[in-house]
């Protein structure tokens, strides 16, 4: 009995220490967390500043200002010793020129970011590496620069915002309906990147708001690939391998959303080209893909041409395309809207410009009006307004890359093969030392020279596009289409936005707002 009892009474003991111990880790927990709150990056023993990412995962953009203005233009830190996670953070524009353009072909290795996005982009242009990234980047200028395909997206741009965004904005103030302009212009850049894309109409911008699966899988896809950029390489890979974590299994049901209505588009346009049976023509009404599968038979490039018979290729051309396409220019669009309904001086400004305009034309206004890519050499504060706009909400916030060899940046810091190079555009448009004692102001005069034009100046350190080698190709055609929506929106409505908000950037590769830009839509009445 008396046996029974102490063994009885060990176990108890046992079972307390247990419980007492795992009550003071979460009382240190707590300690920890309300002491080192207030600091912005914690070196913690083996994890290093892994605990300081996730902690700070959800606003991990503004976060890297409080880096930069705590310790300066660049910093490097070390993640878990067993991830073999070591980050160099910079937002000095020296650095990111050296790194993007100067020294380029020493940050040109790609794996482990290509590897990042395979699910996604698979080898598409923005993630491919050696001499097929030089064919496809060959090619994809050429393809762009051509008049066939100017037109294509001048043209489609310009349609889906007359028979659909337009439509749409008036049926809502009929209604005097709140809305998320977030959602409506992700909805407007969708249908007209696959009108672009594939010369097919999805309808995504309709008066009611119909889901659809790819959009949907897109943005699951860019949620996940956040995540696989803040922990160590090893770490996801591993999820990847034994399929776990929830974030893998989004990702990779994303994947297969993606690849399934892509694969739809590639054999329907094959079908489409058979039976018509000529080559693409400036004057014919055609698609992004129907002129890339025509490329083909001017293609020299022995790689090039064995992929280009793949369906694959055309698959990741096309994800790559839509991706760039759809997030990139809706989310600058919806920042650029929230900047200037917080800086109503800026939309009297376009307002003016776009009056101007009009009045040179000489022709019967008509309602609603709606301006041709011709008209944009006039539109130099709205241009101005957009670059503002990019240089404080980049689309793509953070760039990733990996040095080859051993380097000295510009401003002095020591990089080695293997480390991870963090570039963030998104620090340093709030930089005083770059912009000045106003870099927090949405100001688009600082891209305007006292002439009256744009100032170059000021161009050259707007990095939302890249820099170097890898810049982007659609660069001039996404300011084509971005000026196509903000003239006509502008001109014909005005949105009244709703207060009590909190306007943040979400977690993800392109900079989208986290709860969304609610407006009430108004027409815009002239006397």
């Amino acid at each position: 009995m008396d046996s029974h009892y102490s063994k009885l009474m060990e176990k108890c003991t046992q079972s307390y220490s247990l419980v007492l111990v795992f009550f003071c880790l979460i009382l240190f927990a707590v300690w920890c967390i309300l002491h080192y709150k207030k600091q912005v990056i914690v070196r913690w023993p083996i994890v290093g500043i892994l605990p300081s990412i996730m902690l700070n995962a959800h606003r991990i953009y503004d976060w890297t200002v409080d880096i930069s203005k705590a310790f300066g233009g660049t910093i490097i830190e070390r993640g878990p010793f067993f991830g073999r996670l070591e980050i160099v953070h910079t937002c000095d524009p020296r650095n990111i020129k050296y790194i993007l353009a100067t020294n380029y072909e020493n940050f040109n290795d790609r794996q482990d970011y290509s590897d990042a996005f395979d699910t996604l982009l698979g080898d598409g242009l923005l993630t491919a590496t050696s001499k097929f990234w030089i064919a496809q980047r060959r090619v994809a200028r050429m393809t762009f620069n051509s008049k066939i395909v100017r037109n294509i997206i001048a043209h489609k741009g310009k349609e889906v915002v007359q028979h659909a965004l337009l439509p749409l904005l008036s049926h809502l103030s009929k209604e005097s309906s709140v809305v998320d302009l977030q959602d409506v212009l992700m909805r407007y850049m969708f249908d007209t990147s696959v009108d672009i894309i594939f010369g097919k109409k999805s309808n995504y911008l309709s008066t009611s708001f119909p889901p659809n699966e790819i959009a949907k899988a897109m943005d699951d896809a860019s949620e996940a690939i956040l995540f696989r950029h803040l922990v160590p390489i090893s770490w996801w890979k591993l999820c990847r391998r034994l399929k776990i974590g929830s974030n893998e299994k989004k990702l990779e049901a994303a994947g297969k959303i993606i690849d399934r209505d892509i694969a739809k588009y590639i054999n329907v346009k094959r079908d489409e080209m058979v039976a018509k049976g000529t080559k693409v023509d400036e004057y014919e009404e055609t698609d992004l893909l129907e002129v890339y599968m025509s490329n083909k038979d001017g293609e020299k490039d022995e790689l090039m041409l064995a992929k280009m018979i793949t369906d694959k290729f055309f698959r990741d051309t096309c994800v790559t395309f839509l991706v760039a396409a759809r997030d990139t220019t809706a989310s600058t669009l919806s920042w650029f809207f929230w900047s200037i309904l917080t800086n109503p001086y800026v939309e009297a400004k376009i307002l003016e410009e776009l009056e101007l305009i009009i009045s040179k034309k000489n022709t019967m206004k008509k309602h609603p009006v709606i301006f041709d890519a011709d008209d944009q050499t006039g539109m130099v504060y709205l241009h101005a307004a957009l670059c503002e706009s990019l240089r404080l909400w980049p689309a793509v916030p953070l760039l990733r890359k990996t040095p080859t060899n051993d380097d000295v940046l510009p401003d002095g810091t020591v990089i080695w093969p293997g480390m991870t190079v963090i570039i963030s555009c998104y620090a340093m448009a709030r930089m005083e030392g770059v912009w000045g004692k106003d870099c927090l102001e949405f100001k688009p005069e600082r891209w305007i020279s006292e002439d009256g034009k744009l100032n170059h100046e000021a161009m050259s350190k707007l990095v939302s596009f890249s820099l170097g080698p890898r810049n982007c190709v659609g660069k001039d055609m996404a300011f084509v289409v971005m000026k196509l929506v903000a003239s006509a929106v502008i001109y014909n409505f005005h949105f009244e936005l709703l207060e009590g908000q909190h306007i943040a950037p979400t977690p993800a590769i392109t900079l989208k707002m986290m709860n969304g830009l609610m407006v009430r839509v108004r027409e815009r009445v002239f006397s």
